[in-house]
């Protein structure tokens, strides 16, 4: 649960940052455990089947069939466990404002038939532009929710070991399995510094005061991450690890795969025709 903080305190506001981020791998571990829809399911099943609607929705040239493979993407989210409300924090304003930005400008700049003007300026939108845009901001907004729905219904390991079956570079395996438990014990060893840094400190800092503190605490932690870094990869080697991802569970196609795999080649290929 978040805590509601003053505006510019600023080690609140670190911790609080902090928390979320270990609070939002922690969800994604948990929902991958829970009981739902595709988490039973084999995880080179999800990984064929969910890129699989990505690429179905990339190619579609017509609106409505990428708005039928985002509803389905809500749907497979509901029926696995995943709320609204987590995508809607996590996937669905962030990747709005980000492409917002990119596909608000293509509403005036692109040439075409006037569909309104923009009250108490000169600037037309165009349907095309509105169309261009649209296209835009629903393929990338279904795209980031397959995505995550994978994420948020496979343990990260599983995920990387299916990639590798499916031939997927070494390296880009290695970087995905590294990073992702490196920045998990870097968010927690910022979190621990900002904590203690708290606990020392004897009412509100001025402005000048935070402002070194932020960049004090920025050196420290760049300090530490590149000592860290070379603990965990020497750690990692230690314990056999050369990039390849094994599991003590091997992977076993059951009927239940194998029908949800027929109907995820069944759905992706209805939306690659229907987006022709």
């Amino acid at each position: 649960m978040r805590l509601l903080v003053p505006r510019g305190r600023f080690l609140e506001r670190t911790v609080e940052g902090l928390h979320a981020g270990l609070e939002m791998a922690l969800d994604a571990e948990n929902s991958a455990a829970a009981g739902g829809l595709l988490q039973p399911l084999d995880a080179r099943v999800k990984v064929v089947g969910l890129f699989s609607l990505i690429l179905a929705a990339a190619l579609a040239k017509r609106l409505w069939v990428i708005a039928a493979i985002f509803a389905l993407a809500c749907a497979l989210a509901a029926l696995s466990h995943v709320s609204f409300r987590v995508l809607a924090a996590r996937v669905w304003i962030g990747a709005l404002a980000f492409t917002g930005a990119i596909a608000v400008p293509s509403l005036f700049l692109t040439p075409g038939d006037a569909l309104c003007h923009v009250p108490g300026l000169r600037w037309t939108i165009t349907a095309q532009g509105f169309a261009t845009a649209s296209y835009l901001l629903l393929r990338v907004e279904t795209a980031a929710t397959l995505a995550v729905l994978l994420v948020f219904t496979t343990r990260w390991m599983q995920v990387l070991k299916a990639l590798r079956i499916f031939h997927v570079p070494l390296v880009l395996v290695a970087v995905l399995g590294m990073a992702s438990r490196y920045i998990l014990l870097l968010l927690e060893s910022a979190h621990e510094m900002f904590e203690s840094r708290k606990s020392r400190a004897v009412g509100a800092l001025a402005g000048a005061a935070r402002r070194r503190v932020a960049v004090a605490s920025a050196g420290v932690l760049l300090g530490r991450t590149l000592e860290l870094s070379g603990d965990v990869y020497l750690a990692m080697q230690a314990r056999g690890f050369r990039g390849e991802v094994h599991l003590l569970d091997d992977f076993t196609m059951k009927r239940l795969d194998w029908v949800a795999l027929a109907g995820f080649a069944a759905l992706a290929t209805a939306g690659v025709w229907a987006g022709r």
